[in-house]
């Protein structure tokens, strides 16, 4: 089998979540065997769309006219464009119909969750939509202690420095608003936020909070994914506020990483994460406060462990089976 993975506008989604998955894609597609190219060099059995920028509707419509299978990825919904870019909100009913067209040009829709592929299901897209996983590479983001001797070297902080960290966007939607109030409901802990968003991009009142934000929670910015392995070893614990996610690979890198997680109590961790088993669910910032506050008190002590095992049912290896068992049964319900 051959797979073209489409790589236009990578550049440009590199540092995100969709631009984590194309890596996990290459990864998991290799090991499972499949010859992955990404160029139009030759006829590819299927075609991978990971973005709805304009150049992937000209790669779509490019790879039908070649009569090329195309799998368009279902990493956006209308639901988690909402509070994340200024104005995002009010064109969110615009973006919904932008990402049906998008959507609709792919022969089979793949999105991370079950969330996320009802919600899909409910744009009504005339098109098969299978949830699988981005997958973990549950080698590299693995737990090791000298990996968290290296974070907290690099970061001027002694081994009994109780730290909070969490990754993403500077998003409304990502929590970081959330995260900043935790910080400053929590002084006597250090707290880190990895990642950057442009401010030209960023909404008033979240540049205004990172201005105003406590002495105790820094933002590095962005960071090589080794660096942010070095901080999942290194931390306490990973707090994810975001208010809404297709599946949030940061939520699984931590959890590869052994990293007691909480995050918040939305739907897409149904089914896959439970409450006081791999991670802690909470509410609202004060629930939060609760469960950092217990975990560095050395409550919950299975929660790393039992979080690497769910990161290891959805890693790359064992994602890319699926992916090649989900082109088998597609390829015999297209030739039905």
């Amino acid at each position: 089998m051959r797979v073209h993975l489409y790589n236009g506008s990578l550049k440009l989604v590199g540092r995100s979540g969709v631009g984590q998955a194309f890596y996990h894609q290459k990864a998991m597609l290799e090991q499972a065997g499949v010859t992955v190219t990404e160029g139009w060099q030759g006829h590819a059995d299927a075609v991978h769309i990971n973005t709805v920028l304009p150049d992937a509707v000209f790669a779509a419509l490019r790879a039908r006219l070649r009569g090329e299978t195309v799998v368009y990825y279902g990493h956006s919904t209308m639901q988690d464009f909402r509070d994340s870019f200024p104005g995002s909100n009010l064109a969110a009913p615009l973006f919904k119909q932008w990402l049906r067209f998008c959507y609709g040009l792919g022969d089979l829709v793949i999105t991370p969750t079950p969330y996320s592929k009802q919600i899909l299901d409910g744009y009504r897209l005339k098109r098969p939509v299978c949830a699988l996983t981005n997958g973990v590479d549950t080698a590299f983001f693995a737990p090791d202690a000298g990996r968290r001797a290296a974070f907290r070297r690099a970061y001027g902080l002694a081994d009994s420095d109780p730290v909070v960290i969490c990754a993403g966007h500077y998003f409304v939607r990502k929590g970081v608003l959330d995260f900043i109030e935790l910080a400053r409901a929590m002084p006597e802990v250090k707290f880190f936020w990895f990642g950057y968003t442009d401010p030209a991009l960023t909404p008033a009142a979240v540049r205004r909070a990172i201005a105003e934000a406590p002495a105790n929670l820094r933002f590095p910015g962005y960071v090589s994914q080794a660096e942010l392995r070095d901080a999942y070893c290194g931390a306490d614990v990973f707090a994810f506020c975001s208010h809404e996610e297709t599946e949030g690979i940061v939520v699984l890198e931590a959890l590869a990483c052994g990293i007691p997680v909480v995050v918040r109590d939305i739907p897409v961790y149904q089914g896959w994460l439970t409450d006081g088993k791999q991670v802690l669910k909470r509410r609202d910032t004060a629930g939060f406060r609760a469960a950092v506050g217990d975990i560095l008190g050395g409550a919950w002590p299975r929660l790393g462990a039992e979080g690497r095992a769910a990161a290891e049912a959805r890693s790359i290896a064992a994602a890319g089976q699926q992916l090649c068992a989900l082109y088998r049964q597609y390829a015999r319900r297209k030739a039905g």
